[in-house]
């Protein structure tokens, strides 16, 4: 093969920088840090994923040729979806270290926004992070309730107590959030490593009594399932992708421990355990007469254990998927931050829990919703198997759409030849759209929940970044030039001691609080600074790189504090490193003009008036640019402007 037609390695220089994961930690330690973390939530399918195949919609018939097409469809779709696909592949594609389809699309953006389809990679982007939010607030509730469910199995008289138990876990975890993880997050790996070793030991035994098993790992046993059951095997797709949920997590939580340690322990430890599950599963209902497989069929998992062990086995299920929960929780907290930084999202309270971990924040909001949400989804559903039908779709839309994403990185970052790239794309869209238009069968039955929390936040999303867009314009297009109201206002207004930053959204002009200041005060301090924070396309931005300075003169200054949209924005940290602006800021002696736009109606609405509705109610509800940039309380003035969109 000649060099000019060998597809190129992937630029790997976006993810040198490996901030967030620990620079002097060995790649063992991340690895086994990792496991705690990162792999509950697939780590926890096996609890339902072979149950709701059998136990479904679809209705499939016990026998050995199902058994084994349903254990090969769920390993060769570990294989492809997970270790393939998102292991292997979308792992090489880090922003800066950092993954998930926020990074994704800012890595895309950067190099294929000025294309005539960067609105659509970015449109692709916001519906998947959207669809997050769906599977973030059923993810906990049909996790535990999975696990306190296994109380029938050691007595059927437990029934009664599964909801409240189910309910106060949850309630318990959310209100665990506003202390942080620090603290507990040190026994996730321990608790997770003795969980896949009992899924390994578990699965195994019963893959020792039955090896006929193995077969399942030959893709001859998946296809005949299709050829001989068609539309029923179909159906049962929608199953079986339980079995990867968490995927997306995966790549999502790159950025926390590095694309090594997390291929060390997925490929290592807990593929391995996942699988010798799966087929331990299918192992023991393989060898079981027909009438009592379809007794044991409907909750396997706890039934691998013998009889003295189910009780202690639903302990640590519930310990484990209060775990996976919780970084489901995580997860939803890190994507808004991320969102508000891209401006997706207003500017939201968001409170640190952890004076050294950079990613440990806790967002009231999105908290407290979450939690409505599943309790309202555990007292709707009242079972794990009615609430499988609202998972997967969400999971699988994202896995679609990452697939696309991945397409575009292929041709346009990578500089992969199409007729190399197609080939790849086309297969994993076929694998991807399978699972996904399984799913779309479920909607009526609770898949359209997700769905519709998809539909809700991806119109919240697109509506502010629309409606700041065209604040800005607006804005921008009666704004004065610095230079000229430098000149005017230096012999019209009066020089008090001390400092004003006035902040600013834009880079040029001049922001409405410095003309509303010398409009009704008619004074100017001695030093007048003109601050915009500006959030890059990367997660981290070098402190070298931090600050930004021009001297406008007679006392005034621009300047711009740029940060990655996984860094917290600190305004007077970073003024502790902006030294050239006339010298030092004593907070003491400065004073911070912050501006409150209102919103009138317009002759000519740049988007629907709902829409533009929807957005003025965001706007009176996000949080300040006070709390959100850290500026002293007692230092900040806020005059308000009124705006037309």
């Amino acid at each position: 093969m000649s060099a000019d037609t060998t597809p190129p390695t992937p630029n790997l220089e976006d993810g040198k920088s490996g901030q967030s994961h620990g620079q002097g930690a060995s790649k063992a330690a991340l690895a086994v840090g990792a496991i705690g973390i990162v792999f509950g939530d697939i780590g926890t399918s096996p609890l339902y994923a072979f149950r709701e195949t059998f136990a479904g919609a679809a209705n499939i018939a016990i026998d050995r040729m199902h058994v084994l097409g349903v254990v090969s469809l769920i390993f060769w779709s570990m294989l492809l979806v997970v270790a393939i696909q998102y292991v292997t592949i979308l792992m090489r594609a880090d922003n800066k270290g950092q993954g998930g389809s926020l990074a994704l699309v800012a890595l895309l953006s950067r190099h294929m926004g000025k294309s005539a389809y960067g609105w659509l990679i970015v449109l692709l982007g916001v519906f998947a992070t959207s669809l997050f939010y769906g599977d973030s607030m059923i993810t906990p509730a049909i996790s535990v309730l999975s696990a306190v469910e296994g109380l029938t199995v050691v007595n059927p008289g437990f029934e009664r107590y599964v909801i409240p138990v189910a309910l106060g876990l949850l309630v318990f975890l959310f209100l665990l959030q506003r202390r942080g993880t620090a603290k507990v997050g040190a026994l996730f790996a321990p608790v997770m490593i003795v969980w896949f070793t009992v899924l390994a030991g578990m699965g195994g035994w019963q893959i020792i009594q039955n090896p006929d098993i193995l077969w399942a790992l030959n893709p001859y046993y998946a296809v005949m399932f299709f050829v001989t059951d068609g539309f029923v095997a179909f159906l049962a797709l929608g199953a079986v992708v339980l079995a990867v949920t968490g995927s997306e997590a995966l790549y999502s939580d790159m950025g926390h421990f590095g694309r090594g340690p997390m291929r060390l322990s997925w490929f290592g430890f807990v593929m391995p355990c996942l699988l010798l599950n799966y087929f331990g599963q299918g192992a023991m209902i393989a060898g079981l007469p027909p009438e009592e497989a379809a007794v044991v069929v409907q909750n396997p998992f706890f039934l691998l254990a013998s009889e003295e062990w189910r009780l202690p086995l639903v302990i640590l299920a519930t310990v484990a998927t209060f775990i996976a929960s919780q970084a489901v929780i995580s997860g939803a907290f890190s994507i808004t931050h991320q969102a508000i930084q891209m401006g997706f999202m207003p500017r939201l309270s968001i409170l640190h829990t952890s004076e050294t971990e950079e990613g440990q924040i806790y967002i009231p909001f999105i908290n407290w919703s979450l939690m409505i949400a599943v309790i309202l989804l555990v007292l709707t559903f009242q079972s794990s198997s009615a609430l499988a039908s609202a998972y997967g779709i969400a999971v699988t839309g994202a896995v679609t759409i990452d697939t696309l994403l991945m397409a575009v990185l292929f041709v346009g970052v990578w500089k992969w030849k199409w007729w190399y790239a197609a080939p790849v794309v086309l297969v994993f869209l076929i694998v991807d759209g399978a699972y996904f238009a399984a799913n779309l069968t479920k909607v009526p039955d609770g898949g359209w929940f997700p769905l519709m929390v998809g539909f809700i936040a991806f119109t919240l999303l697109t509506t502010w970044a629309r409606g700041r867009k065209l604040m800005r314009e607006r804005m921008s297009e009666v704004a004065l030039p610095m230079e000229i109201f430098a000149k005017s206002a230096k012999n019209s207004a009066i020089r008090v001691p001390g400092t004003a930053i006035f902040m600013a959204s834009a880079t040029a002009g001049v922001p409405a609080a410095l003309l509303h200041n010398i409009k009704h005060n008619k004074v100017l301090h001695e030093r007048v600074v003109i601050l915009t924070v500006q959030i890059e396309e990367v997660p981290y931005v070098d402190p070298s790189e931090r600050c930004e300075y021009h001297d406008l003169g007679d006392g005034f200054y621009r300047a711009v504090l740029h940060y990655g949209f996984m860094e917290k924005t600190n305004v007077p940290e970073g003024l502790k490193q902006l030294k050239q602006c006339g010298g030092e800021f004593d907070m003491m002696q400065t004073s911070f003009f912050l501006s409150r736009q209102t919103l009138l109606p317009s002759d000519k609405p740049g988007m629907p008036i709902w829409r533009e509705k929807i957005f003025a109610w965001m706007l009176r509800n996000s949080a300040t640019a006070m709390e959100f940039f850290r500026l002293p309380t007692n230092r900040v003035v806020e005059l308000g402007s009124q705006v037309e969109i």
